[in-house]
Order: C-alpha cells, then structure tokens, then sequence
C-alpha cells in the first residue's frame, strides 16, 4: 500500500539474512586496521611490506565489484552470495593459517575477491526485495553494518592484540561466514539466473585494473605525496582504463556495467556525493584515531573507545535519517547532515592534548548524528526509480564512486597532514587538516544541491 510507512518483512528478512553474513567483511576491514604494526613485528618484516595486507584486499575489491552484474545475471543473487562468503571464509582461515607475509598477502586477496562481491550484492538484494518502496528505510537498515563496524571494529582488534595472537582476527570471521552460509541456504529467496549472459571480458579488463590502479596510485600518496611516478603512473593508468571503459561501455548492447545509468540524475548525483564525500568522511576518519594516538598519547585500543561516540551518534540518527527521506526527500536531509559534520568537525580544528576529553566526546557524538544524516539518503536516492536489472549495475556504480572516493579523500587529507608537520610538533599539522575536512564538508554541500529535492511517491523497481 502507498500510505504504507512500515517496511515489509520480506524485506527485513532479506536484509537480516545478509547482515549476518556481512559482519565478516565489516569486521575484518576495521580490525585490520589497527594491526599492522604488530603483523610487521610478528612476521618480522616491515611495515612498508606489511601494509600490502590492507593493499591487496583492497586492490582484489576493486577488480571484483564489477563482476557482481555478470554475476548476478548468470547465476543469481542467492548463488552469488553463498559462493562469496565461502571464498571470504577461505580467505580468513588461510589468513589465520599464514606463516609469512607473502602468504598472509596473498590470503587477504582471496578475501578481497568474496568482499568484493558481497558487498554489491547484499544492496542489490535487500533494495530489489523493497520494490522501490521506503527506500530511507530500507538504506537504513542496510547501512547497519557498516556503522557497527568503526564501532566495534577496533575494540574487538585492540582486545585481540593485547590479549591474543592477531590470527584470531581472522578466526573472528568464521562464525559470521558460516552463520551467513547457513541463514542463507536456508532463508533467502531462490532468484534463478535471469538471462545467460557471456561476459563481458573486454569491459572487466578495462575496468577492473583501471578502478584496482587508481586504488593503488592513491593508497601510495600519503607516503610522498601525489607528485611521484609511484602514485602519478598508476592514477594517470587507472583513469585512462576507467574512461575507456565508459566509452565502451556507452556503446554497448549489454556492458558489464551499465555507465549510461549516469544519465539518470537521482543515480548521477548520488554517485557525485559519494565520492566528493570521501574527503569530508572518509579523510577524518582517518585524522580522529591519528589525533588521539599522535597529540594525545592513547594506545590504538584507547583511540578506538574514544571514537566510540562517533558511532554511537551515527547509530542514533540512521533511522530518523532513513524515514525523514522518505517524507522529505534526500537533498534537505544531506546538507543537513553535512552542516552537522562540519560544525562538529571545527573544535578538532582547535583541539591540543589538554583539550577535555568530555567535550570531544561531545563533539563526536554530533558529528556521528551528522554521518548518518548523510549517508543514508544519499545511498537511498541512488536507486529512485531504477527497473529490477539495473538495480545491481547502480550498486556497483555506488560501491565503486564510495570506495575511490574514500581513498582519494584520505589519502588528500594524509598527504596535507604530513606536509603541514615541519617542526615535530603534530598539533599545528592536525589543525589545519581538521579546517580542509570542515571546507571539504561545506564544499559537499553544494555538490549536495544536486539531489533530488523530494522523491516520488513509489518507485517502479518491480
């Protein structure tokens, strides 16, 4: 019914079903994060070398997105998904199992490549169940993971490096891998194969390395900045591969992603946000723990506790930012958020190590609020008024402008930092990157102005 305002349980059971299983893959990336040093120390090599865990996930992610489509069409959602969480839970036993860091490399890849799939396929699921209705919501509700996981993530990886061997970061995964296999095999809907498609191999050629490229050429900026033939050749790379791609693609009966989607303007300009986004969310992200860790002298564990506000404030405005854009639609409820990001972001900007340790709690519960304030509506317009096959190509055009956009956010924001400590002194540095984050955020919200300024009542997904 079009007056409707409660989600249908076919919908909640979708998303319940694939939440259980997700987890994994939200875990592992957080608790990583936190753990390199200790993975160079235990695998006695460095910390240059060890970072490739974190780099060739990341890489294998990127490769594998586009493959969701082809996927999805050949085989179906339901098989997709069984299939992926068994190559990420493979992925984590042999990570666990590594006994050198070449071997725990090549594991985290073997990872990446069931991230890279589930990730895509879970959003295609859960919004296709929804049939273009309440779509706030339904965001909502699939948003839920990933504001647990820069919760819970490095708690649960502080804990296990003071008190555990860090294989156990992985033996984490196991029980959220196989839970997912079995809730999945059990309760999700069967969805046969809509069609036989070949693949598209020239398309997954060009894309795959050009977004794995630019991932690549961003993640070595922070060391020295974007200038280098290291971070220039790869991006310059990447770039021409992606553009190749949608000049392909553009011509293309049947392309592995569908880019005339950017045609469509709720999917267009949701994408843009995405990424611009990246250098007001993604690139704090990364300062706030540096601050605690760097000005404040807190262990990894302490920095993650102390950001636990942050996620408590997402949490806390995920479903009021779900059910207002519903109402009122996605662009009044982002530039809200982003105000609220940039506002909560300005006292970081004059903070040192007396600063009240309260009052940043405070400021970090707001900011959370304003996060979650823009990530669901935004996630939510992207899908206005898309038919049933090409759900799954915006989600893999979102995944991919969220994940670039991320990367290129931080690694903007991590090369300001390094180049503004001159003295040893960190907390000049940290100011001035926080007053980028909070023009980033104001810079957002004119991109913002781009949304549809209200949604229509149903959207014809079925």
């Amino acid at each position: 019914m079009a007056g409707d305002t409660r989600l249908d349980p076919k919908v909640l059971k979708t998303a319940g079903v694939l939440i259980a299983g997700v987890l994994a893959v939200v875990f592992d990336t957080t608790i990583v994060g936190v753990a390199l040093h200790s993975l160079a120390a235990d695998l006695h090599t460095t910390v240059a070398t060890v970072q490739w865990v974190t780099t060739g996930y990341l890489l294998a992610l990127g490769i594998t997105v586009p493959l969701s489509t082809w996927a999805m069409a050949r085989f179906g959602g339901k098989r997709v998904w069984i299939f992926a969480l068994a190559v990420f839970l493979a992925g984590s036993v042999a990570s666990s199992l590594a006994w050198d860091a070449p071997s725990l490399i090549a594991s985290r890849v073997v990872q990446g490549v069931g991230g890279g799939l589930m990730l895509p396929v879970m959003t295609t699921l859960v919004v296709r169940a929804a049939g273009g209705r309440l779509l706030g919501r339904t965001t909502a509700v699939i948003a839920l993971p990933a504001l647990l996981g820069p919760i819970l993530g490095p708690l649960v990886g502080g804990l296990i490096l003071t008190h555990l061997s860090w294989r156990w970061m992985f033996w984490v995964n196991v029980p959220f891998c196989v839970a997912g296999i079995v809730l999945a095999a059990r309760f999700l809907d069967r969805d046969g194969p809509s069609s036989r498609p070949r693949l598209d191999v020239l398309g997954l050629a060009l894309l795959g390395p050009g977004t794995a490229a630019v991932i690549f050429g961003l993640s070595r900026a922070p060391d020295g900045g974007f200038a280098r033939p290291g971070v220039l050749v790869p991006l310059v790379l990447g770039v021409a591969l992606a553009a190749g791609f949608a000049l392909y693609a553009a011509r293309r009966a049947n392309p592995l992603v569908d880019v005339r989607l950017f045609a469509h303007r709720p999917t267009a300009s949701a994408s843009g946000v995405l990424f611009f986004s990246g250098f007001a969310l993604y690139g704090a992200i990364l300062l706030l723990p540096l601050y605690y860790q760097q000005v404040r002298g807190t262990t990894a564990l302490d920095a993650g506790v102390a950001l636990i506000p942050q996620g408590i404030g997402t949490l806390l405005s995920r479903s009021l930012a779900g059910s207002l854009t519903d109402r009122l639609g996605a662009r009044p409820i982002t530039v809200a958020g982003f105000l609220v990001v940039a506002a909560a972001t300005v006292p970081f900007a004059y903070a040192d190590a007396h600063t009240s340790a309260w009052s940043l709690a405070g400021w970090l519960l707001l900011r959370g609020i304003g996060l979650g304030a823009v990530t669901v509506p935004v996630m939510a317009v992207a899908y206005l008024g898309l038919g049933h096959e090409q759900i799954a190509h915006a989600s893999v055009l979102v995944r991919v402008a969220q994940q670039v956009g991320g990367s290129f956010g931080t690694a903007v924001l991590a090369v300001l930092l390094q180049n503004a400590i001159t003295d040893g002194d960190p907390v000049p540095a940290f100011h001035q990157a926080f007053w980028w984050a909070t023009g980033f955020s104001a810079l957002a919200i004119v991109i913002a102005l781009a949304l549809p300024a209200r949604p229509p009542v149903e959207s014809p997904t079925t």
